[in-house]
């Protein structure tokens, strides 16, 4: 079976006959960093809760590993690991304590401290739950959901609350976790976070799923930008016909220095740049400040994110 995950016209609709999630497909190849993303609200959480098996659909089906996750609970609940936004730990129990009661009741637990060293708390055993700092109590609900050796697991917002150090750390635990072929399925607010894991991801807008593909493919639907800052004297209107063109939206302000700030947006980055400097190079023309990059996810998260009008199916994209 390649893929792991499958949802098809996926719904969930609260009383009051508010629809979290409408209708929405997807699937997630074994071995897959999956990233699910989207503002509050957007339908997220209550998506991952049909995925577990926590709740049961409104409308379509939903598989993993082949099996309905809510019917059929006992028999797919062993081979997933979930890690919630906030677990709820006994205070007064000591972080080996925690693991040994979590393992009680997971089928074929890996020991103890094996999952402990996996998530950097190797040497935290013997304190109490009420001492340890956010991130640590992060880490401790990333070693449970990892207890049983998943094969799929289910990480929500797994970073918030850690430091940069222990951020990375996560990183390349989950990247590992794939290499080894466990099909993660992330959600987070930290783009770069999901920039930088999933080998695919999608993003939901009032219950639909409306952007999708690679990262890099979601960012090539957006612009490129060089932004420079001419010299004192020297006007926009002195660049080459085509880059004049995509000088549009040009902020109306001077540098400290009294030059005009430029921004060039484009999707031929290569082609703009080398015509740009080309020119300046011609025209004896100085460009400060010039930082020329890609478009990044969290330019085509903030978009969606800012649109208030409603989605017509045709603006659907279906994660294959």
């Amino acid at each position: 079976m390649t893929d792991v995950i499958v949802a098809e016209d996926l719904r969930r609709r609260y009383s009051g006959g508010y629809d979290a999630v409408n209708g929405i497909s997807f699937a997630v190849p074994r071995g897959e960093v999956f990233a699910l993303l989207g503002t509050n609200g957007a339908g997220k959480t209550s998506t991952v809760e049909l995925l577990e098996g926590l709740a049961a659909p409104s409308g379509g089906t939903v598989h993993v590993l082949g099996h309905d996750p809510y019917r059929e609970r006992a028999v797919v609940r062993p081979r997933i690991g979930v890690m919630l936004q906030e677990g709820g730990f006994p205070s007064d129990l000591t972080v080996a304590e925690t693991v040994r009661m979590w393992a009680g009741c997971t089928t074929g637990a890996r020991p103890a401290g094996e999952a402990l060293a996996a998530v950097g708390l190797g040497s935290r055993e013997r304190v109490r739950i009420k001492q340890l700092s956010g991130g640590e109590r992060r880490r401790l609900d990333l070693a449970l959901a990892l207890l049983g050796r998943p094969e799929v697991l289910f990480l929500d917002e797994p970073t918030t609350g850690l430091d940069a150090e222990g951020r990375r750390d996560t990183w390349d635990l989950v990247r590992a976790l794939r290499d080894e072929g466990t099909t993660v399925v992330l959600t987070t607010h930290y783009l770069e976070e999901a920039e930088s894991l999933a080998d695919r991801l999608a993003i939901m807008h009032r219950g639909r799923i409306v952007l999708s593909g690679t990262p890099a493919e979601v960012t090539a639907a957006r612009p490129a930008r060089i932004r420079f800052t001419l010299p004192e004297g020297v006007e926009p209107g002195r660049l080459p016909l085509a880059l004049k063109a995509a000088a549009v939206g040009v902020p109306p302000r001077r540098s400290s220095g009294g030059g005009r700030r430029v921004e060039i947006r484009t999707y031929e980055l290569q082609e703009a740049l080398g015509e740009l400097l080309g020119w300046a190079r011609e025209a004896g023309v100085r460009l400060d400040g010039l930082d020329a990059r890609s478009a990044t996810l969290e330019e085509a998260f903030l978009e969606i994110a800012s649109r208030t009008d409603d989605f017509r199916t045709d603006d659907l994209e279906t994660v294959r």
